[in-house]
């Protein structure tokens, strides 16, 4: 098994009509056994500004550790809040300085960009190789399957309810298919002015 697959989960994103959402299952487990149903690998950095993080348990907090540090230090020094796109630059610097021994995280950033007023999306790998898409990112044990219900849900320009349908059913189909994701799961939509978070039940066994 690899060591991405250890504790489990996934991560999906996908971008609409003036909104971004992230989704996230709930289950955290030790290779196949499941030890809690409430953990989420979705974090909000700032006002629409969210992370996901899924991979190995114990590196996704300490990324999440350290980031928050860094977000904390720069706001202090600028004056501002981060733009998404500076969050992207910031986590690939932090995972590149460790790529001879990596964080087994791959992380997800996905927020509204206040600068240019759209939504933003990206994703990377263990070492910080960015990827920014108009379409959608994701991340985890149920990854192909994932990235074939993603691909025959999403279009572009899809309204705020219809992207949170769209990445529900995308989620809920693939880790139905995936014994060490699941349980659950939790879903931000983000828009220019507001963040509206819905927890969606799914299948328990």
């Amino acid at each position: 098994m690899s060591i991405m697959e250890y504790n489990g989960g996934c991560v999906l994103a996908m971008r609409g009509k003036d909104c971004v959402a992230i989704a996230s299952d709930l289950r955290f487990g030790v290779q196949g056994m499941t030890i809690a149903t409430n953990y989420e690998k979705v974090f909000e950095i700032g006002p629409q500004l969210f992370v996901g993080l899924p991979g190995l348990a114990t590196d996704t907090e300490t990324v999440l550790q350290r980031l928050k540090l860094r977000v904390n230090l720069y706001e202090l020094k600028e004056g501002r809040k981060m733009q998404p796109a500076v969050l992207t630059a910031m986590i690939a610097n932090m995972l590149y300085e460790r790529r001879f021994g990596p964080y087994f995280v791959e992380p997800i950033i996905a927020g509204w960009d206040t600068k240019k007023q759209q939504p933003f999306l990206a994703n990377m790998d263990l070492i910080g190789c960015i990827t920014v898409t108009d379409e959608f990112a994701l991340a985890g044990t149920c990854g192909e399957q994932m990235y074939g219900m993603s691909e025959a849900l999403w279009q572009p320009d899809l309204e705020p309810e219809e992207l949170f349908e769209s990445i529900s059913q995308a989620m809920m189909n693939a880790f139905d298919r995936d014994a060490v994701s699941g349980m659950g799961a939790v879903v931000h939509i983000i828009e220019k002015d507001k963040v509206t978070t819905r927890r969606i039940k799914t299948r328990m066994d």
